[in-house]
């Protein structure tokens, strides 16, 4: 609103006034006044949108929540993020069950790879400070392409176990730690890499890949809380609103992932990979400006 009566104005004049900018951020607060029915309207959408895409497909649903927190509900990048993650922590731990409850779920390979997880989030935290992150988010990007070309060729077979040997506890461990770092730096979500490794590297079925991812993000996204909470970024009343609302659809997203084909899934989930990596690309380019 700011923005238009900025651009107004410039018709008549050639900057704005201080009397002006104070008008405008006036009446911008008065509309957010005006309009709370809305916003919480707004939240519960959101929450809607990302339970069932947690459900669905096994990932914590802030891809597309934390864009609509931000475009929608008029939060920073920062605060949509910390809210779109505490609205995690109680849908993660709804649609675990829901996939536990229909023996979608690996829990010995899920601890495995959330241990490496919360290591990996407190490095890539620490990393965060340190260095550019301009080439890595390209490589970022390009794995998220190579991954998603890579789920075109695979069909998940449903029914498959994963078996535990030395070697694939020490690469689940890896994985976990590639998650948490990617996390920490990129502020991505587990599922996109979690599903994907599972299904690709350890031979799991695609819902077994999805319970797991829901389960291993329960601590991950918590611990994340914790840090955000203490940092006073959370939005808590809207991350609430949202919570609940995404706990709600998280049910109806596992029951239809338990429907479709583990094609049709799998097709979904690298339709997912491409929006995360658009996502991304504009990001690294607004940032390089």
């Amino acid at each position: 609103m700011t923005e238009h009566n900025i651009s107004a104005h410039d018709h008549g004049a050639a900057a704005l006034d201080t009397a002006a900018l104070d008008t405008a951020a006036l009446d911008t607060a008065a509309l957010d006044t005006a309009t709370p029915a809305r916003r919480w309207v707004i939240l519960v959408i959101v929450g809607l949108v990302g339970g069932v895409l947690s459900g669905l497909l096994g990932v914590g649903g802030g891809i597309l929540m934390v864009p609509l927190l931000v475009g929608l509900a008029g939060m920073d990048q920062r605060r949509a993020a910390a809210t779109s993650l505490a609205a995690i922590v109680p849908t993660a731990i709804v649609g675990s069950a829901n996939y536990l409850l229909s023996g979608q779920i690996d829990l010995v390979a899920g601890m495995i790879v959330a241990v490496g997880a919360v290591s990996g989030a407190m490095i890539g935290s620490a990393l965060l400070a340190r260095l550019s992150l301009v080439w890595l988010r390209w490589m970022f990007i390009a794995l998220i392409v190579i991954v998603a070309i890579r789920m075109l060729l695979v069909t998940p077979m449903r029914g498959e176990t994963v078996e535990l040997t030395l070697g694939v506890v020490l690469s689940m461990l890896a994985v976990g730690l590639v998650m948490g770092i990617a996390s920490g730096l990129f502020g991505i979500g587990g599922g996109l890499i979690a599903v994907p490794a599972l299904i690709i590297l350890f031979g799991a079925s695609d819902l077994v890949a999805k319970g797991t991812s829901l389960l291993i993000m329960i601590p991950t996204a918590i611990t994340g809380t914790l840090r955000n909470r203490a940092n006073t970024l959370i939005d808590l009343p809207s991350a609430l609103v949202v919570g609940t609302a995404a706990t709600a659809a998280s049910f109806g997203g596992v029951a239809l992932a338990l429907w479709l084909t583990a094609e049709v899934s799998n097709l979904l989930f690298v339709g997912l990979l491409v929006v995360a990596s658009v996502q991304l690309s504009v990001q690294a380019i607004r940032k390089k400006r």
